[in-house]
């Protein structure tokens, strides 16, 4: 789901190559004890709940088979001062919903109704994605977020029950625009969930929430736990509560239903998350033994030599060793889930505090030093190596076709090479480690850099970035603003000193009506482009919320670019009309000149940010 882009948590690892099977149980002198466990969670625990102003949080740890260690800390919900418990307060697990997903995928995958590599088009039946690309797109796509859909966060959430749409309904009217060929480079899509999630639901004639049920969560005993929203009122009683903390005070966040289920809507407990992450290590009742061996192999990897996609789970390696793991982010709870194969060791943890995201990063390495030492492995060898290229990178998952396009200019980073090869990226510094892929200095992540032919890219252990133009980059967006702000600030501060001027002369203008009528024009043009930019800006930079559509204040805004478009075209056109006419003098004549380039400048900035008209999806 959207915390904004992947939680920072998935960009800390590295390397794993190939088919991987299902391990042999570890023994149990492999397995920590509780009591390590304990000492290590409430030690740990004490200082990132504290550290971040985090009200509580919940966690689990499965190994030989068994949950062996769950702990609740701190206060699920403050109001009532209810303590976390394990076994009966459930946490919105958000984007870890997707493992459910694509296990239910792989159900229907071994009765033989889904075919991974089939183009998905043909389990739609009400709409159709359209080929904008040769290539189809295949559940197998979908699973890795190799798609090559946009991502929009427009709309993603509703206030009540009674304000979702249909699935089937919302998936077809909020079709993203594909923008890249399938099976290129991921870019993480709740979109692309989503419909596979509908694609079970077509196929099984069962509703999300109920398919859910029935097939993974009663097989497994997770009776705390629920697909359906709002929590069903037997479970009511046990759901955690989520807070932001500002300036000393902590605010409840408000429920907020998914209007893309599969991607994000299960609510479930710590100790039936150990149930889960059992049943994926062991192979228990929800797959048989060779769907669970292919579910957890590799499915995509940009480059061999950092780490990918595990059909749906996220591959990291820690320590040397394979981790198969989901994040999730929504309403102010942050969520871990990973599995250890060789160790046959799975971790769950859950905060419900928007600081809770920096307790769990904090966490994640230090769990992996003492329970799980190792060192990382050596790179192989690369299919499509690319050398580096210098210059700003936006993240993949990102918008063409709507106005949020737009955040390119504040998401974007600058990767510059620097002398011995090293690179600055993402505010780390990157060492050469073979032809195409850096280390992390001081780190566990790995980029590498891939190209098709047309784009280049950067991909890490976590997100992937796309090279691009330099018409794109903040900077050149930022001339082109300056340029139309100084311009427009000359025609605004000199139409008052004009008359003025000619009032204290008294002597009437020279100039025609037309040529007046254009300079007046372009000063109204300024005015409401500077109005627009300024505003615009506090907008961008501010507490602007999108989550559950575009508000009233965005519509009213975007009412301005097409009034300063207009108010160019007329000023254009009278300039022209004037032109010819006797009275402007070569200086006034330039000013003109040079102030209607800078309003073109802010038409061609607005046209291309998807500003001019309501692109909203």
């Amino acid at each position: 789901m959207w915390p904004v882009t992947l939680p920072r948590l998935l960009l800390v690892v590295v390397l794993s190559l190939g088919v991987v099977s299902v391990p042999a149980p570890a023994s149990a002198a492999d397995i920590p004890d509780t009591r390590e466990l304990t000492d290590f969670f409430d030690a740990a625990m004490a200082r990132g709940l504290e550290a971040n102003h985090v009200p509580g949080a919940v966690v689990s740890v499965v190994g030989g088979g068994r949950n062996i260690f769950s702990k609740g800390y701190g206060l699920a919900d403050r109001e009532n001062r209810t303590p976390f418990d394990p076994e009966t307060s459930l946490v919105r697990i958000a984007s870890i919903t997707k493992l459910f997903t694509w296990t239910a995928v792989m159900q229907q995958v071994q009765q033989g109704r889904l075919d991974l590599h089939a183009d998905v088009n043909r389990y739609l039946t009400t709409f159709k994605i359209p080929a904008t690309y040769p290539q189809p797109i295949t559940l197998a796509h979908l699973m890795s977020h190799t798609a090559g859909f946009e991502d929009s966060a427009i709309g993603l959430g509703s206030r009540s029950k009674a304000d979702v749409p249909p699935l089937g309904t919302y998936l077809a009217e909020r079709l993203p625009a594909r923008v890249r060929p399938p099976g290129l480079v991921s870019a993480y899509s709740n979109y692309g969930a989503a419909l596979a999630g509908y694609i079970v639901s077509q196929v099984s004639g069962q509703p999300y929430d109920q398919y859910v049920q029935a097939h993974i969560l009663d097989p497994l005993g997770m009776r705390h736990s629920t697909a359906a929203e709002p929590v069903p009122a037997a479970l009511a009683a046990g759901q955690a509560r989520s807070y932001d903390y500002d300036e000393g005070t902590y605010q409840r966040k408000p429920f907020v239903f998914d209007n893309l289920a599969p991607d994000g809507s299960i609510s479930a407990t710590a100790n039936d998350m150990a149930r889960f992450m059992i049943a994926h290590l062991r192979s228990g009742p929800l797959l048989d033994e060779p769907t669970a061996r292919l579910m957890h192999q590799r499915s995509f990897a940009a480059d061999p030599r950092i780490d990918g996609y595990a059909h749906g789970f996220k591959e990291q390696t820690l320590n040397g060793h394979r981790v198969i793991m989901h994040d999730g982010a929504w309403e102010g709870f942050a969520s871990l889930l990973l599995l250890v194969p060789d160790a046959d060791l799975g971790l769950f943890v859950s905060t419900n505090g928007v600081g809770g995201i920096d307790a769990v990063t904090e966490l994640l390495p230090a769990f992996f030093d003492r329970f799980l030492p190792g060192d990382r492995a050596a790179p192989a060898s690369s299919g499509r190596t690319a050398a580096p290229v210098a210059g700003f990178y936006k993240p993949t998952r990102s918008v063409e076709s709507t106005i949020e396009k737009v955040l390119t200019l504040t998401g974007s980073s600058r990767l510059r090479i620097e002398d011995g090869g090293k690179l600055a990226f993402l505010g780390k510094t990157w060492s050469p480690l073979a032809p195409g892929l850096y280390q992390q200095d001081g780190g566990w992540q790995r980029l590498a850099f891939v190209t098709d032919g047309a784009a280049t890219y950067a991909a890490t252990d976590g997100p992937a970035y796309e090279l691009i133009p330099w018409w794109d980059t903040p900077p050149a967006n930022l001339v082109v603003v300056l340029t139309f702000a100084v311009t427009a600030l000359t025609a605004v501060l000199g139409l008052p000193l004009t008359a003025a001027i000619r009032r204290l002369r008294r002597r009437p203008s020279r100039t025609s009506r037309a040529w007046r009528a254009g300079r007046l024009l372009a000063g109204l043009a300024g005015a409401v482009g500077l109005v627009f930019i300024v505003l615009f800006t506090l907008m961008l930079t501010g507490e602007t919320s999108i989550l559950y559509g575009v508000p009233d204040s965005l519509r009213a805004l975007l009412l301005l670019p097409p009034l300063f478009l207009a108010l160019t075209v007329a000023a254009i056109t009278t300039t022209v009309i004037g032109w010819r006419r006797q009275g402007p003098g070569v200086l006034a004549r330039g000013h003109q000149v040079v102030l209607l380039a800078g309003m073109l400048a802010l038409v061609w900035f607005c046209r291309h940010w998807n500003l001019l008209g309501w692109q909203f999806g």
